[in-house]
């Protein structure tokens, strides 16, 4: 569940980054090593991806930091979509990192090398899945209580590396059990689509918030089923709702009745908002009340209770 205390959150969000970055440089070291001992095109591949790992978490790090500033008199809205835009650069590095080891799988495949120090190679894949997998574990941790966009995005990144560095260990078995120089390169190259396809997810993902794109219809439908719970709520209309990148807007307009003061007014759109804020912790709210009956032809998408 998603905490509302903002200063554990931006505690958590920040230390995800530096273990992201930390485990980056890690896995670098030891996988150019193993690189310089075996020539594996396959260590290459993922060698290229921890490399892009290390500059996308520190992309994430460095927009994370700057979506966790406060809003200020130029953005009053805060600086929440930092984080998408740290997602798209992510992208950017790992679809190029893709496109780039599909060039050297393709290389090597017409001209195939062979691959010395196996086993090595397979000992630190097999640490870098470790290493991986305890990342994951701290990410998805982080996530179920914050909702980073930009700490999601790099847990998939890292998701991948998982299927990566196994299927490099199966090239380095293959191809030390029957000797045939092509599984290196093939399976380079599943790995640079695989690579490509993640990066069209994060684009996607990120291209949502900052395009301002509807929440989800579940999350849509449970916010006009607590409105509308409300004994002295009418009914709803234009319910407009988007990720601002930490957190969600929601705004819509409210149905009273007419005959209601001023004041009463307030206190039910209040009670309501409560209700919201219970199931959306971290949204912002903007409700505009109306009569009841109130004749628009604007009010094409009106709910009625």
């Amino acid at each position: 569940m998603v905490e509302t205390d903002t200063a554990a959150l931006d505690r958590w969000r920040r230390r995800a980054t530096y273990a992201s970055v930390a485990v980056a440089m890690t896995l670098i070291l030891a996988k150019l090593t193993t690189y310089m001992a075996t020539d594996a095109v396959s260590i290459l591949s993922s060698l290229i991806d921890s490399s892009v790992d290390l500059l996308a978490s520190v992309v994430t790090l460095l927009g994370v930091a700057r979506a966790l500033r406060p809003p200020d008199h130029a953005h009053r809205f805060g600086h929440g979509k930092a984080e998408p835009l740290a997602a798209l650069a992510q992208a950017a590095f790992v679809a190029g990192s893709g496109v780039f080891l599909g060039y050297e799988g393709v290389g090597r495949l017409v001209d195939p090398r062979p691959v010395g120090e196996t086993w090595l190679g397979i000992g630190v894949m097999l640490f870098a899945i470790a290493m991986t997998a305890l990342l994951l574990g701290f990410q998805r941790f982080v996530i179920r209580r914050t909702g980073s966009m930009a700490i999601n995005a790099d847990s998939l990144h890292y998701s991948g590396d998982l299927f990566m560095n196994a299927a490099v260990i199966v090239a380095l078995g293959l191809t030390a059990w029957t000797g045939w120089p092509y599984w290196d390169p093939l399976f380079a190259l599943g790995i640079a689509g695989f690579l490509v396809w993640g990066a069209s997810r994060i684009v996607t993902t990120a291209l949502d918030v900052l395009m301002d794109r509807e929440l989800p219809d579940e999350d849509r439908r449970k916010v006009k089923e607590l409105v509308l719970a409300h004994h002295q709520a009418r009914g709803l209309h234009d319910l407009r709702t988007r990720s601002t990148g930490l957190g969600q807007h929601i705004e819509f307009h409210l149905e009273l009745d007419p005959d209601l003061t001023l004041a009463q007014a307030h206190d039910i759109t209040d009670e309501i908002e409560r209700e919201l804020k219970a199931a959306f912790p971290t949204a912002e709210f903007a409700i505009h009340q109306e009569p009841a009956g109130l004749e628009d032809e604007r009010l094409d998408h009106r709910i009625r209770g």
